[in-house]
């Protein structure tokens, strides 16, 4: 996602916020796999907004509520929320405040992941490919 924009990873800093097997972790490896210097946190993460704020790459699946405020990013960083969250009132909102993020990202990439039927499919999809291989390895 981050490539098709033109935006290159090498070499870039990159921070994942979430540590899931799910989420956090796979784009941690693959951010790795495409040269990027990767810190992976979390919400027990000492000084994290100073630690979100040296990212030029901030992925956030935290799975908190408008977790990531405007002061923990730095302009021009690309940031990628994949966070799914309701609040009381029913309304669906991700890990970023999306709206003061997004008038300090002017002119960067700021995107939110929507996760629903279509993802969740696509991941038994590879588990079902993984599964496969596993029992041809045996």
């Amino acid at each position: 996602m981050i490539e098709s924009t033109g935006v290159s990873i090498e070499g870039k800093r990159a921070v994942v916020l979430g540590r899931s097997n799910i989420v956090g972790k796979p784009l941690a490896l693959m951010l790795l796999q495409r040269n990027a210097t990767v810190t992976i946190c979390h919400s027990k993460t000492k000084d994290l907004p100073s630690v979100c704020r040296e990212a030029e790459l901030l992925l956030v699946a935290i799975g908190k509520a408008k977790f990531v405020t405007s002061d923990m990013v730095q302009e021009g960083a690309v940031v990628i929320d994949v966070g799914t969250n309701r609040l009381p009132d029913g309304k669906v909102v991700g890990d970023v405040d999306f709206e003061p993020v997004s008038q300090k990202q002017a002119g960067s990439v700021l995107c939110r992941v929507v996760w629903g039927r279509w993802t969740i499919a696509m991941l038994l999809d590879n588990t079902v490919e993984s599964a496969k291989r596993m029992a041809g390895m045996l």
